[in-house]
């Protein structure tokens, strides 16, 4: 049940795939005879320089998948150099993440909810807590069909039926965490327990539209990103009302499916807003290398959620720290390989796209 709520995706799941298969067609192109003796991975996002371009991206439920949840995934990152985004629908409250992580670069992202109050409501609570960049969702207008979460009958908090029941006899450590634990629920929006699909289509506003993103940013005083950018257009209107970035997502394949394919999307979206306004890659990073080839299109950084939810349910803190060291290790092979001397020396003229 767990385990299927990370790894799966919406109705046939062809957009997860897909994203995860763009980067299996990237072919670089490497040049030689160059000093690599040093590779830099660092580079600077929203006038700030993190220790490589990576952020740990929004996740919904974190605790179900460890008891520490965004405490853990929050601390993981400030070793690392590295942003943590926190969900709305997170199970942490954003001033505990912040106390747990203080010298940690933490950011918030927000649905926008019907109670426009709730809203304004949430935005100070983040700003307060230390969180100084926001990440408006828009892919969210209702939720989609997440099949395996159907299947499961999974709900907020986790409802141990007879199903889930006889699959617990062969997780008896984590039943064991979930039941001793603090009791699971959303931190940051109130809502009656319920399944998943019912929570998201009760509280989200389907009637929100790029004016009620104006009204935010005059609302929040730090850097505002907008993630689920999925066409050129629409990324053009939103460099136009002066958002400092524009993350181009899918969602991880969980809201429409057959969605565009973020990697295939990017270079378009890059060209498209001109230097405008930073431009994010979110789908299918499951590497470092997949980071490089990400950046070398013209991202300035990538957005990872399942890569760390994996380390998380294995192996709670330590195993986000591990999922960190193994992408910073893997980017800085892939540039050395590459004959690129640091992550800003990347170029489109080092990758294509296979057909």
């Amino acid at each position: 049940m767990v385990f299927d709520y990370v790894d799966g995706a919406a109705e046939g799941e062809w957009s997860m795939a897909r994203s995860v298969e763009a980067f299996h067609r990237v072919e670089f192109r490497p040049r030689v005879l160059r000093d690599v003796a040093e590779a830099p991975t660092s580079v600077e996002i929203l006038g700030r320089r993190i220790a490589m371009p990576v952020v740990l991206g929004p996740t919904g439920f974190t605790r179900m998948m460890h008891r520490a949840g965004e405490r853990a995934v929050a601390r993981a990152a400030e070793r690392a150099g590295v942003p943590y985004t926190l969900s709305t629908m997170g199970t942490t409250p954003a001033p505990a993440v912040t106390a747990a992580a203080p010298g940690g670069w933490n950011w918030f992202q927000l649905y926008v909810v019907r109670d426009r109050a709730r809203t304004l409501d949430m935005l100070a609570v983040a700003r307060e807590a230390g969180m100084d960049v926001l990440v408006v969702t828009v892919d969210v207008p209702v939720a989609g069909s997440r099949l395996r979460d159907v299947r499961h009958g999974l709900t907020v908090p986790p409802s141990l039926r007879w199903r889930s029941a006889l699959r617990a006899l062969g997780h008896p450590a984590w039943w064991f965490d979930f039941l001793t634990s603090e009791p699971l629920r959303f931190a940051t929006v109130d809502g009656a327990p319920g399944d998943l699909a019912g929570i998201t289509n009760l509280m989200f506003d389907p009637s929100v539209t790029i004016a009620d993103l104006e009204w935010i940013r005059s609302a929040w005083q730090g850097p505002l990103l907008v993630k689920g950018v999925q066409r050129v257009d629409d990324a053009k209107d939103l460099a136009a009302v002066g958002v400092d970035g524009l993350v181009v997502s899918n969602h991880g394949g969980r809201q429409l499916d057959r969605a565009p394919t973020p990697l295939e999307l990017l270079p378009e979206v890059v060209d498209a807003v001109g230097g405008r306004t930073e431009v994010f890659l979110d789908g299918g990073v499951r590497s470092g290398a997949d980071v490089a080839a990400a950046v070398a299109l013209g991202a300035r950084a990538c957005f990872v959620g399942r890569a760390y939810l994996y380390g998380l349910m294995a192996g709670g803190e330590p195993g986000v720290t591990r999922v960190l060291d193994l992408l910073r290790a893997e980017l800085v092979r892939t540039l050395q390989l590459l004959g690129a001397a640091g992550v800003e020396s990347l170029d489109r003229d080092l990758v294509r796209l296979r057909p």
